[in-house]
């Protein structure tokens, strides 16, 4: 019997100040994709509908990201993609520095392996994420959940080394998502071509710092080790209020506050105790900048994309 199948993504936080396009983080916040083959009798190939507050932004037709990604396994496989219908359901909102593309390549690559039988491993959907997207700081996590590094093996052997970073319990992590988008050409447009030797040398010591800050929680390495000289000094501009955004975090009792991938949502680092605080903080201050943000208290997923069957 033709089964249908469930994929759930997380959205994903990038960056993490000095992680720079190599480290990102799984967040207990989901797009979920369903896949169904279409019956042959339909003279159809594609179907897709998207339900959420976003739907209106999703493409669906053949240039729809999921089914990109679909296409790109079966194409891998050598196999000509089936008739399939794809139901979305948004959670993660789009252009705001949360992995909404990287749900989307990672639903699609695990949901075409499911519907095929599941022939490849989650690192040969990996690599093929990657090559989709470009970078491996969104797609890693949410295929594998968890905080993820991931690092070249360089040019004599093509591939990646992906390492989980240890992210101790009492870290929590705050979004604030804004009412208004950022693309990710946009905020990449503004980083320079070149930098001083002093400003990677910086930003090599505070991750180091970053890592071992994540793992232990101790407050006081992650508010210096948030700090970056790479990209948040530049797009801190294309973000309005963020500041007072920054100011109003760090006084409610967050370690620090980062742009969250390329923005505008920014993302501050607390614990227990002070998460809703800081929550409160970051809304009123984002409210009287005339911004009108959701702000959510989130956890890191520890699961990454999951896959549920049922039969037709």
């Amino acid at each position: 019997m033709p089964s249908t199948f469930t994929v759930t993504v997380p959205a994903t936080t990038a960056n993490l100040g000095p992680g720079f396009d190599c480290i990102g983080a799984a967040l207990t916040l989901y797009n979920t994709l369903q896949f169904s083959p279409l019956e042959t009798s339909t003279n159809q190939t594609l179907r897709i509908t998207v339900h959420g507050t976003e739907a209106a932004g999703v493409q669906t037709d053949e240039s729809n990201l999921a089914y990109q990604g679909f296409v790109k396994l079966y194409q891998h496989l050598g196999q000509t993609p089936p008739p399939v219908q794809i139901k979305i359901d948004l959670g993660v909102p789009l252009a705001r520095g949360l992995g909404s593309s990287a749900t989307a390549i990672v639903g699609g690559l695990v949901g075409g392996n499911a519907l095929a039988g599941n022939p490849l491993s989650p690192m040969d959907i990996l690599q093929l994420a990657v090559e989709m997207e470009g970078h491996p700081d969104n797609v890693v996590p949410a295929l594998l959940g968890n905080c993820q590094l991931s690092v070249s093996r360089g040019e004599n052997s093509p591939g990646w080394e992906i390492c989980e970073i240890p992210w101790h319990c009492k870290i929590v992590p705050v979004l604030a998502i804004p009412d208004f988008e950022l693309s990710t050409a946009e905020a990449r447009s503004v980083l320079p071509q070149t930098y001083s030797r002093g400003d990677a040398i910086f930003n090599t010591a505070h991750l180091g710092l970053l890592i071992r800050g994540l793992e232990t929680g101790n407050p006081e390495w992650l508010r210096v080790a948030l700090q970056d000289k790479i990209h948040q000094p530049y797009r801190q501009a294309l973000i309005r209020g963020f500041d007072q955004v920054r100011a109003a975090a760090l006084n409610g009792g967050a370690c620090e506050l980062v742009i969250s991938g390329a923005g505008p949502t920014l993302l501050a680092l607390t614990d227990e105790t002070s998460a809703d605080g800081v929550a409160e903080a970051m809304t009123q201050a984002w409210q009287q900048a005339g911004v009108h943000p959701q702000v959510k208290v989130l956890q890191l997923d520890t699961q990454g994309a999951t896959v549920q069957s049922s039969v037709l």
